[in-house]
């Protein structure tokens, strides 16, 4: 069997050659650059998502605290659910970007006092959303039976929050469902949650619970 040696002007004339190497650097480093790219856009959107999801649920507190706000009449305006309605389903609007009504919930809660002993309590609770999800606050009692998860106040941020006497405090809940842009190539899925707190604004007759169709969006 013969062997040939290599042609050294072959050889030569190889490594002289740099014909189409940008192309082949080119393709050699592409998926290192799409996936990358991919991975960056799947982190930004989950920040925005959950920055979005945040401002839902500061929103919504802010909204439900004033309601009844413009009611001009000398009666102390009363907490409806035909008024928490709207804030729940504004909420979802202002969610529509993420598919919030698809892939979550919202939950409203009103913090307020006993009137005998001055305790803590959530008096009501209303929801919507086609998400599954509960309030991590517990659920609503509105006989003063006194949860114990807030019966001192509840903590949130590290601060423990109380509704005045004969006022309440309007305490918003998001839940979000987050699917990957890439399914779950880079992250998992993930729920994410994010609430707030605000005093309800000027008198409101939070106490007397709401009025109307009461379990159309109860918890």
């Amino acid at each position: 069997m013969t062997v040939h040696s290599p042609n050294p002007r072959l050889l030569r004339a190889l490594a002289k050659d740099t014909t189409a190497v940008s192309i082949i650097e080119f393709a050699l480093v592409l998926p290192l650059f799409m996936t990358l790219g991919m991975y960056g856009a799947e982190i930004a959107w989950l920040n925005a998502t959950a920055l979005e999801v945040s401002q839902v649920a500061i929103s919504m507190a802010d909204n439900a605290s004033r309601i009844g706000q413009t009611d001009n009449s000398g009666v102390t305006p009363t907490i409806s659910s035909d008024d928490v309605a709207s804030v729940l389903t504004g909420a979802l609007e202002e969610g529509d970007t993420v598919a919030l009504a698809d892939n979550g919930r919202v939950i409203l809660s009103s913090l307020e006092g006993n009137p005998v002993n001055g305790k803590q309590y959530i008096h009501w609770q209303q929801c919507m959303g086609k998400g599954k999800q509960q309030s991590k606050r517990g659920k609503a009692d509105p006989t003063g039976g006194l949860l114990t998860s807030v019966v001192n106040g509840l903590t949130m941020g590290g601060k423990t929050i109380k509704a005045p006497a004969g006022g309440a405090v309007m305490v918003a809940e998001v839940w979000y469902e987050y699917k990957g842009l890439f399914g779950t190539l880079f992250v998992d899925n993930i729920v994410i949650h994010e609430e707030a707190a605000v005093i309800a604004r000027d008198d409101r007759s939070a106490s007397a619970g709401l009025t109307g169709n009461d379990k159309k969006n109860a918890c």
